[in-house]
């Protein structure tokens, strides 16, 4: 990269304009598809802030937008840009800071210190995940590094019905009420005063929202439509695969059937069902998973499905591999075989394994990214589960319950 291209400035005044564009036409539309009550940062004054939110919905970082004037430079994975000219375009008109998935980005880092000396304010979902369960997940402690490096006061950001609306593992979104909001501003002054553990601890209270609660009701016809995205565990099968119709998912093992209420409450069709909701089972299936020797699944696969397969050039294109290949799970590695070769991704060779959107697979193996789609129906999540329990085992972790989401 060329002197000038260092020097030059990431923030840039079309992106305000592009801002207030958006603003216009998002407000109206956000109320209408969401039912979204945005509630404006009043307190902001003319400075930067960090901006932590919570992730529920594909459009939270619109929410954000809408909550704050001026600018908001907003980090993303690397998958937004590896899309050929889509990929221009956007950085073209709102310059999102680019981030690697799951590890140690310098990069990005070095660019949050840049927009942050410009005067810019930038936005973080630090989960890094949208929410599968409605609880808000696993927030990486480096947060706490980076906001004391940045010295920027920290901005709250909390979504709340967005799981209800639209949760990770849905095409649609149903009909209720949400609400987006700062709910509360930590300033330089007072954190630089707590050690990164208790600074840690206010943002993880702060963003906290559990919507395994009955709080309000999101009407659609296709309530329980893609739940297999997110369960792989019958309470009676244990390992299993789904299947969902309507209001209603099935196990393909003992054909049991649950249905998903408006309430986002779960009941068995003609038995009691041991979840309320799917935040319980989620729960459960992760218990399962930590509680699973998965060394015990190396010669038979776990999971065998048909997917796609793309590698992905970071901030560059995606290149497609092949559109009929098939993926095998293993407790200690994921194979793959394609019209041309295969290709084996040794769990201990391999760097991350990832959900990217509703049901993407991403797999950082031999300094190349690989990118996995399956059909609507694929469950993504138990690989990252299996990678990672694998991980806690053959580190002596068999106790640490994190599987990465």
């Amino acid at each position: 990269m060329g002197k000038g291209k260092r020097n030059e400035k990431w923030t840039k005044p079309r992106h305000l304009v592009v801002r207030n564009i958006l603003f216009a036409i998002l407000k109206p539309y956000t109320r209408l598809k969401y039912g979204l009550k945005v509630e404006r940062f009043r307190g902001q004054e003319k400075r930067p802030y960090l901006i932590l939110f919570n992730h529920q919905t594909p459009f939270d970082q619109f929410f954000v937008g809408m909550a704050f004037k001026g600018s908001v430079y907003y980090l993303a994975t690397e998958d937004i840009f590896s899309l050929g000219w889509v990929s221009s375009v956007i950085r073209y008109l709102v310059a999102p800071i680019p981030i690697k998935k799951q590890t140690t980005d310098i990069r990005a880092i070095l660019n949050c210190i840049k927009v942050s000396k410009e005067g810019g304010t930038i936005a973080i979902a630090p989960e890094g995940n949208r929410t599968y369960s409605g609880r808000t997940e696993y927030i990486n402690p480096s947060i706490a590094t980076l906001a004391r490096k940045l010295g920027l006061p920290i901005a709250l950001f909390r979504i709340e019905g967005g799981y209800g609306t639209e949760p990770r593992w849905s095409d649609v979104v149903r009909k209720g009420k949400m609400r987006a909001y700062v709910s509360e501003v930590i300033y330089p002054e007072e954190y630089m005063q707590e050690i990164d553990e208790q600074l840690l601890e206010d943002i993880r209270i702060g963003l906290y929202v559990d919507e395994a609660k009955a709080d309000g009701e999101f009407r659609h016809k296709k309530l329980a439509e893609y739940l297999e995205r997110v369960i792989y565990v019958c309470p009676d099968c244990g390992l299993s695969t789904f299947e969902s119709n309507g209001d209603t998912v099935e196990c393909k093992k003992c054909g049991k059937r649950a249905r998903y209420l408006p309430s986002k409450e779960l009941c068995g069709e003609g038995y009691e069902l041991p979840f309320r909701f799917v935040a319980d089972w989620y729960d459960y299936q992760s218990d399962f998973m930590n509680s699973l020797n998965v060394l015990e699944y190396t010669d038979e696969p776990m999971y065998c499905e048909e997917i796609s397969l793309s590698e992905v050039i970071p901030c560059v294109k995606k290149i497609k591999m092949s559109k009929n290949a098939v993926i095998r799970l293993y407790g200690d590695r994921i194979e793959l075989d394609t019209e041309k070769e295969k290709l084996v991704f040794a769990y201990d060779e391999t760097l991350a394994v990832t959900v990217l959107g509703r049901n993407k697979l991403n797999v950082y193996s031999g300094g190349k990214i690989y990118q996995i789609k399956g059909s609507k129906r694929f469950n993504a999540l138990k690989y990252v589960h299996v990678y990672n329990r694998y991980k806690n085992i053959k580190k002596g972790d068999e106790n640490v319950k994190f599987l990465g989401i």
